[in-house]
């Protein structure tokens, strides 16, 4: 997905949303951490263009969330998403916006990861090795098992 983005504009912002939280069943991992990952799975793909990882935190307030972002990010004229609230939200605001395309939704996702992770089964198949290996520096398969409450 970020590589047929990156053909379509000059720079990158990946948002990281919900950045406030960490140590939850859905979102386990800090903002740091979280940043590391795609910083570290870019590098793994050779990204050359530039590309900003800015977290966010939830304001709680869909009225302002533009507002907000737009306030935590450098200038960008196009927004690419899938979630229908964030294209709601920024066509609204008068910004270009785009969908991705998905590529096998029903395993890439955190949820579907996470859930392999607790039941010990494959999830590093599911995740660039370089996400693998932050994931198994911070002992993040001990942190999700014991927010499951599962020595699984």
């Amino acid at each position: 997905m970020i590589r047929n983005i990156l053909e379509k504009v000059d720079e990158l912002i990946i948002g990281i949303g919900s950045a406030q939280e960490s140590h939850t069943l859905e979102n386990p991992f800090t903002a740091g951490e979280r940043i590391l990952m795609i910083s570290r799975a870019l590098e793994e793909m050779g990204m050359g263009k530039k590309v900003y990882i800015i977290p966010l935190e939830d304001i709680y307030r869909n009225s302002l969330w533009v507002s907000h972002v737009i306030s935590m990010v450098p200038p960008f004229q196009i927004v690419f998403s899938n979630n229908p609230l964030v294209i709601r939200l920024f066509k609204e605001a008068g910004y270009e916006v785009e969908r991705t395309k998905l590529y096998n939704r029903i395993e890439l996702q955190g949820t579907e990861i996470r859930k392999r992770m607790i039941c010990g089964e494959n999830w590093e198949e599911l995740v660039p090795e370089s996400v693998a290996e932050v994931i198994r520096e911070i002992d993040g398969i001990r942190r999700i098992r014991d927010i499951a409450g599962s020595d699984a």
